[in-house]
């Protein structure tokens, strides 16, 4: 089925056309119709056409209302102040729209983005061999929604997991097992066979950090680190068997992780820095040999003007060190030549923290010079802000150590578990139920506390407001969503999908109707944007319309007639199904009951 135009939609391409009708010469003009309080909505772009025309603006305002046609969308249209339009609707094609909402399916009228094209979006970038932190959240959650808003939309989308799986890290860590063979024996809980997931991360964890300290301390042992590292790059057959036993627990633990925050991540998107070795010295000659970079003592450097270090002078791209070793650079620009030339992207997206916009600014800059990136190509980052703690600094145990992400998690499912007991008063539920409830619940109150707050901005982790039934959290979205299933089971056979607009709607129920028929708008505007925070503000604010409808208009009361019940259910059902449908593109569940 087609998608449903929006009544936004519909009155703006109305008050477009009476504009050019009233003003010839005003094609492309926006009328900047916004909702009101007033109204249900209102135009002010009649003012700046009238000054640039140096026209009267309420006269040309009476014209343009003059020149809208008549029909049954809008009820009612008055003009105030300078020329300012407020519009009604009428309660027929609120209905109307949301019938045709309901009858598209899956979609509920969200449109396809007319001009398709492949989008790389590069997130969840954790490190082989070492846990997952607070630090790793952003990246892997917004990314996560940002993908599935895209794909609803039309978009071809490539998911790429650049992990962190090669480098002087796992010399390191290779050499030092190998000089420790009793490390691997799992006698005193280390890495054996028999582990997997978060108890060999653990394991892998501490033996990182007991080779960084003798890396850090024992110049003989950093030697021999160092050549290990020439032998893995070399693909010596004992180097290679601990490196790939490394990724491949990793690999079991980072899914465990993934799989908790609902995410589905698969092999073939799992493209590390190892997967771009093969190409790493070609880069670099081309880099070379066009010019773009230039060898500045012994390393191979990409220069900027307008990037200085604190003596003035400028600081440099190292693609290749003095000592032959690539760096992340290499590595970065190798990826935009396969993503651009071998997957045909056409944007690259990379969701990546705030604090590394110099690389990556410096590595799209280079990609330009070296033409690997061109005016049908596009790099973007989406920056994201800091986790913070209730003291407004970064994220931190007592000890100062970084937060775990499996033990934010497994507080966060604890906390929402306590809240979902503690609801069903009538204890309907079962414990399973309570228990699933609860893991849905805690995932979802993490996921929506980052991901209702704009990328770009620092966010604090506070547990107790997250998986608080009032304000702004995913929690009291779920509850609105749960309250519905509960009355549309009550109702039984009353519900028919048919709404009556013949009938006249009250204030609640017109409010409820007008926000949902904008989901659609909403959808496009997120996905379009990067910006999920868009769709989370939208999601709250229909549960807090929903919420007045449920005080003020009673639904299932015996004083109503059969038709308004209907109509009531009729708009209970569609609330419900956008609820969920928003959840699930932020990556969130919606229970059917808390």
């Amino acid at each position: 089925m087609a998608s449903v135009t929006s009544l936004t939609a519909s009155v703006e391409q109305q008050l477009k056309n009476a504009l050019v009708a009233a003003l010839p010469g005003a094609e492309g003009a926006d009328p900047l119709l916004r909702r009101s309080d007033r109204a249900d909505f209102q135009a002010n772009g009649v003012l700046a056409l009238a000054k640039k025309a140096k026209a009267n603006p309420r006269e040309l305002a009476a014209q343009v209302v003059e020149a809208l046609p008549d029909g049954e969308v809008i009820k009612d249209i008055e003009v105030s102040g300078p020329g300012f339009l407020n519009i009604t609707l009428s309660d027929r094609s609120i209905l109307a729209n949301l019938a045709a909402r309901a009858e598209d399916g899956a979609r509920l009228g969200v449109p396809f983005t007319g001009h398709p094209g492949t989008t790389v979006i590069d997130y969840a970038q954790p490190n082989v061999a070492k846990e997952m932190h607070v630090g790793h959240l952003r990246s892997a959650v917004i990314g996560d929604a940002v993908m599935r808003l895209m794909e609803f939309t039309g978009e071809n989308v490539v998911r790429r997991h650049h992990i962190g799986d090669w480098g002087t890290q796992f010399g390191m860590l290779i050499q030092y097992l190998i000089e420790h063979p009793d490390e691997l024996s799992g006698g005193h809980g280390d890495v054996s066979e028999e582990q997997a997931g978060e108890e060999a991360m653990s394991s892998l964890n501490r033996i990182y950090k007991t080779s960084k300290l003798a890396f850090d301390q024992d110049e003989e042992f950093k030697d021999r680190a160092r050549r290990r590292v020439v032998d893995l790059q070399a693909g010596d057959e004992e180097t290679l068997r601990y490196w790939h036993r490394f990724v491949d627990e990793s690999k079991i633990y980072f899914n465990s992780v993934f799989g908790r925050l609902d995410m589905d991540i698969r092999d073939e998107d799992v493209v590390g820095e190892s997967g771009y070795n093969a190409m790493l010295e070609e880069t670099c000659r081309l880099l070379e040999e066009s010019g773009v970079a230039v060898r500045s003592e012994g390393a191979l450097c990409v220069f900027f003007e307008d990037v200085l270090g604190p003596d003035g002078n400028q600081v440099p791209l190292i693609v290749k060190k003095s000592n032959g070793g690539y760096g992340y650079a290499a590595t970065d620009l190798s990826a935009i030549r396969d993503r651009v030339f071998h997957l045909k992207a056409d944007t690259l997206l990379y969701v990546v923290d705030a604090r590394q916009a110099l690389h990556f600014r410096m590595v799209f800059e280079t990609a330009r010079r070296a033409g690997w990136l061109g005016e049908d190509v596009r790099a973007v980052q989406l920056a994201f802000g800091t986790v913070l703690g209730a003291d407004g600094k970064p994220f931190k145990t007592r000890s100062g150590e970084t937060v775990r992400l499996v033990d934010l998690l497994d507080e966060a499912v604890e906390r929402a578990t306590a809240v979902v007991r503690e609801k069903d008063v009538k204890g309907q539920l079962g414990e399973a139920e309570i228990v699933e409830r609860g893991a849905q619940v805690g995932i979802g109150a993490v996921k929506y506390a980052d991901l209702s707050t704009s990328a770009n901005r620092d966010y604090k982790f506070d547990l107790d407001q997250m998986v608080s039934l009032n304000g702004d959290t995913s929690v009291y979205i779920q509850y609105a969503y749960a309250r519905i299933q509960s009355i549309l089971r009550r109702a039984e056979g009353q519900f028919t999908p048919a709404a009556h607009p013949e009938l006249e709607l009250a204030p609640a129920e017109r409010a409820l109707g007008l926000h949902a028929d904008a989901f659609g708008e909403v959808v496009r505007e997120a996905a379009t944007e990067y910006a999920p925070h868009k769709l989370a503000a939208y999601l709250y604010q229909l549960a807090s319309l929903y919420t007045t409808f449920y005080d003020q208009c009673h639904v299932l009361s015996e004083d109503n007639p059969p038709a308004v019940v209907e109509n009531r259910l009729f708009l209970c059902d569609v609330t419900a199904r956008t609820l969920a449908k928003g959840l699930s593109l932020l990556g969130i569940r919606a229970p059917k009951s808390l």
